[in-house]
């Protein structure tokens, strides 16, 4: 049986990870029985979840995770998509993970007080004497992260101008769609269904939330994907 290591339940979500829900998603979407299991993050291959290990077989990264899915187990998560929508699922994808990603990783770690009612809890567990000063050394190394990466050398309200096109963008590519695959869910539903769950959650107030919620038909996707896939968080 496959084992999922995940963070498990957080901000109010069935996972505070957008990857690790994309992968959960997908092996709901296709029928394989796994499990699921917390604490993975110290021996990560990668150092970040999820993986997945299947009978000793360990894969790390939800793009890799996908891809061995589909080869292991013969499965086409885009079947009957056209190739050209095949494109466009693709490249939301790649506009997901490797922008609005970010664009939310800084909202919630950035923003004092967003910090302080999500990820300051993930040190909760450290001692009384270093929780402080392990708060504060993790909070920088994700600004270093954010830096490197580009999106931390931005304003706030550059980042939130330059998020708000995009998930403008995001809204008029799924137009009247129930989903990015038509009207069965496709690959890439998985990782935006991933994103928005996330930008959505009310736990954190931002500009991306607000201008996610702006959008009827993105505000309506993610309910129906939660729905789907998490019924016990719709």
């Amino acid at each position: 049986m496959i084992t999922l290591y995940t963070f498990g339940t957080n901000f109010g979500l069935p996972d505070p990870s957008p990857f690790v829900l994309k992968t959960e998603v997908q092996l709901k979407m296709a029928g394989l029985d796994y499990r699921s299991q917390l604490g993975g993050l110290p021996t990560a291959p990668k150092g970040k979840l999820p993986y997945i290990d299947d009978d000793g077989v360990v894969v790390a990264d939800s793009v890799f995770i996908r891809a061995y899915l589909e080869k292991t187990y013969g499965i086409d998560f885009d079947a009957g998509v056209s190739p050209g929508r095949r494109a466009l699922a693709w490249t939301v994808e790649r506009m997901v993970e490797d922008h609005l990603y970010f664009v939310m990783l800084h909202a919630r770690w950035t923003d004092d007080e967003n910090f302080a009612k999500g990820p300051a809890h993930f040190f909760d567990a450290v001692p009384e004497p270093m929780r402080e000063e392990v708060r504060r050394q993790a909070r920088e190394r994700v600004a270093q992260n954010l830096h490197g990466q580009g999106l931390g050398r931005h304003s706030p309200e550059e980042i939130g101008d330059v998020a708000a096109r995009s998930i403008a963008a995001l809204s008029e590519l799924l137009g009247g769609l129930p989903y990015l695959g038509g009207e069965k869910p496709c690959g890439a539903d998985a990782s935006l269904f991933g994103l928005l769950a996330g930008v959505m959650t009310p736990l954190f107030d931002t500009s991306i939330r607000r201008a996610a919620l702006s959008h009827d038909n993105l505000v309506a996707y993610e309910r129906r994907m939660m729905a789907q896939y998490y019924p016990e968080f719709a």
